[in-house]
């Protein structure tokens, strides 16, 4: 038949093709060898010398000799891979389920290679798993063992997931392993030492997981390893010595890790180290080792935090290279070299914050014109030179000079300092004065700080039109006057706002309505007049509201309710009055609710019995009354609570936060019962605890006031004339 010789034919086509690649094969195979006999020669018309029949059978077989290994080898791998897909609980995205059998399948389009986070990039293993990526899915569950049957992977990426468990041991098996990440995960257990038999490893990231126990010494044999990321983990022990071997090493995470033993000298020994951050191991100690010096490419060193002593070590600030030096908050002593700027050309973010520095910030600091975060704390007086030195970083974009002792006025020459600049820090200081105006010039500033200081004056206009600003904090001086009108119109980013503490007063502008703000505090001042309910109407308000120790009058708006994120409100210590809304029930979210010292009167409703996340109430001096509700005894996170100097009456519960002394008060009230340490007197018509009677025993004790009522008139009227 026609049809059956046209497949014949495109058989036979193929078959050739098949056998010209065998003789390409079996000619490589000789090339060394070029007078050698070919074992099969394969003329260049093969139709001349074989029978298509024959011809076909022996493609055939070559065929079956390719794909044989092919299809033996992918059944392998799928049965690793749907073991693992086996191992997962949860998969929100779907991203495994188009995972399913193949049915023996070698086609292009049904091989696992085709699954999603899968790559096939072996020329010399066609078929073969080589790369298991599935980053930042959701995927929950536990990784199998059954991963280390995919003998030819080199990249194993589950990073950003919600994996648990331990690291299987048998991924050491994998021998072909380049990157393992299994970073921003829920692993627990120890790092397997079974992981450092890896002669081709260059990646090892393990950072923010639950993993505990030493880091294996071992690692220092993976001489590829170009990056070890065990950041954020409750690891044990130190630093291995050992790692100083690792040359081609250029990244060394061991962030927030709970190591101890000081930095090991070897490390000195990396010489392709450009980053490397043990900041945050609190109890890691020792000092700073000179020998970081021959760090010839280190770009960023973060060691703030580290519990480190001693001096600093001169030859630090001659690393060159350096465009990241954090040192914060150490025990650290010395003064800074009067050439850190030149010494240091390429530096961008420097941090000595908290240190036990003498002497003066060298004004040579300005040499490094592409400053950008400068960050430092020590002990010198009036050295306002300093800022005309930092108006030479054309690039600095963050300032912070808090927990000096800068004294004296702002000079005007604070406007020196570039333009792009975004951050101003310069909290607990001695600085007095008022704020300059010329502030406004600053038209990226995002963050202006200068709390704790003793500033005196008004908050300048200026600020108003500083349209980028998302966090002002003037708190702890001596600034007086009202709010500025333009301070809230215009900063309509505004996340945070801190003015306690000060002598403001006047009445809360209604433009806060305007402004999506996330923190607010007017604690500590002198404001009064109503709270205005643009204030409370702040739905963006999620973390803390305090209008504390004012003189605040007249109600609490029932629009409180909006503030249904709100985590803490304190109101207290004003003149505030009437009824606590039931409108407080809509702020579910509240974890600390301050009420005290105001003139609140009324009962407390039960609508408020939703609060059930409370940690801390106090509702103290105000003129609540009626009984204490029961409810409070069932909120199971209230630790603190202070209903004293009200005029409660009635029973105190005795089970949940009132069975403890120290979690709560109650004095001033006309309470009784409770727990007997109270020592409050019995309460009338309950048992000895406080609790009201049952209502069976009630029940019978209006019985037999009846009957006994009934028998009182029958006898009556059986001696009654008739």
């Amino acid at each position: 038949m026609a049809g059956d010789g046209g497949d014949d034919e495109d058989q036979l086509g193929w078959s050739l093709n098949h056998a010209a690649c065998l003789r390409d094969r079996v000619t490589s195979l000789y090339r060394p060898f070029p007078h050698a006999p070919l074992p099969m020669p394969v003329p260049g018309d093969l139709h001349t010398h074989l029978p298509p029949r024959f011809l076909l059978i022996t493609s055939c077989l070559i065929h079956a000799v390719h794909v044989l290994p092919m299809f033996v080898a992918q059944s392998t791998d799928e049965q690793a891979l749907l073991a693992f897909k086996a191992s997962i609980s949860d998969d929100p995205s779907r991203v495994l389920a188009a995972w399913t059998p193949t049915s023996g399948s070698v086609n292009a389009t049904d091989s696992v290679c085709q699954w999603s986070g899968m790559s096939c990039r072996s020329q010399q293993h066609p078929g073969r798993v080589t790369a298991l990526e599935i980053m930042s899915s959701n995927l929950m569950g536990v990784i199998s063992p059954s991963l280390a049957n995919l003998s030819f992977l080199r990249t194993l990426n589950l990073s950003g997931n919600r994996f648990s468990g331990n690291i299987p041991l048998e991924l050491g098996l994998l021998r072909r392993l380049q990157v393992i990440s299994l970073g921003g995960n829920f692993l627990t257990g120890e790092i397997p030492t079974s992981l450092t038999n890896y002669a081709r490893l260059t990646h090892v990231e393990l950072q923010r997981n639950g993993l505990h126990g030493e880091i294996p010494a071992n690692f220092s044999y993976c001489r590829e390893l170009r990056v070890f990321n065990v950041s954020v983990n409750g690891l044990s022990g130190g630093i291995p010595p050992s790692f100083g071997s690792l040359l081609k090493l250029g990244f060394l995470g061991l962030h927030r890790s709970n190591l101890i033993g000081g930095i090991p000298p070897s490390l000195g020994n990396l010489s392709s180290l450009v980053a490397f951050d043990a900041s945050e191991n609190y109890n890691l100690g020792g000092n700073t080792p000179d020998v970081l010096v021959r760090l010839t490419k280190l770009n960023y060193l973060r060691l703030a935090s580290a519990g480190l002593g001693g001096k600093i070590p001169t030859s630090l600030f001659n690393i060159s290279s350096l465009r990241k030096l954090d040192l914060g908050n150490n025990d650290l002593s010395g003064v800074l070299p009067p050439d850190i700027g030149s010494t240091l050309p390429r530096i961008q973010f420097l941090s000595l914050y908290n240190c036990r520095l003498e002497g003066r910030i060298p004004s040579s600091i300005g040499n490094a014109t592409g400053l950008h975060f400068n960050q430092l704390e020590a002990k010198w007086d009036k050295d306002w030179a300093l800022m005309v030195a930092l108006g030479n970083c054309s690039r600095l974009v963050a300032l912070s000079l808090s927990s000096n002792r800068f004294q004296g006025v702002l000079p005007t020459f604070l406007v020196n300092l570039t333009v792009g600049i975004q951050q101003i820090f310069m909290n607990a200081n001695m600085i007095s004065g008022t704020i300059p105006p010329e502030i406004g010039k600053f038209s990226n500033l995002r963050v202006l700080a200068l709390a704790d200081n003793a500033l005196t004056g008004t908050i300048p206009d200026t600020i108003g039109g500083l349209r980028s600003m998302t966090g002002l904090a003037v708190s702890g001086n001596n600034i007086s006057g009202e709010i500025p009108l333009m301070l809230v119109a215009n900063l309509t980013q505004l996340a945070f706002l801190d003015l306690s503490q000060n002598d403001l007063q006047g009445s809360i502008p209604e433009s806060f309505g305007t402004i999506s703000i996330g923190i607010l505090d007017l604690s500590y001042n002198q404001f009064s007049g109503l709270i205005p309910k643009q204030v409370v109407n702040l739905s963006s308000l999620t973390l803390f509201l305090n209008l504390s120790h004012n003189i605040f009058s007249g109600p609490i708006p029932s629009k409180v309710g909006r503030l249904s994120s709100l985590g803490v409100l304190d109101l207290s210590n004003n003149m505030l009055s009437g009824g606590i809304p039931q409108t407080v029930s809509q702020c579910q979210a509240l974890e600390y609710l301050f009420l005290q010292g105001n003139r609140l009167d009324g009962r407390i409703s039960p609508s408020l019995n939703s609060l059930k996340g409370l940690r801390y109430l106090d509702m103290s001096q105000n003129k609540l009354s009626g009984p204490i509700p029961d409810f409070l005894a069932t909120f199971q996170y209230l630790r603190y609570l202070n209903l004293s100097y009200n005029q409660f009456d009635g029973p105190v519960p005795t089970t949940g936060v009132f069975n403890d002394l120290r979690t709560f008060s109650v004095a001033g009230n006309r309470v009784c019962g409770g727990v007997s340490e109270l020592q409050l007197p019995r309460c009338s018509g309950t048992d000895h605890s406080g609790t009201r009677l049952n209502k069976s025993r009630t029940v019978l004790i209006l019985a037999i006031t009846i009957g006994a009522f009934l028998a009182l008139v029958l006898d009556s009227s059986s001696h009654a004339p008739l």
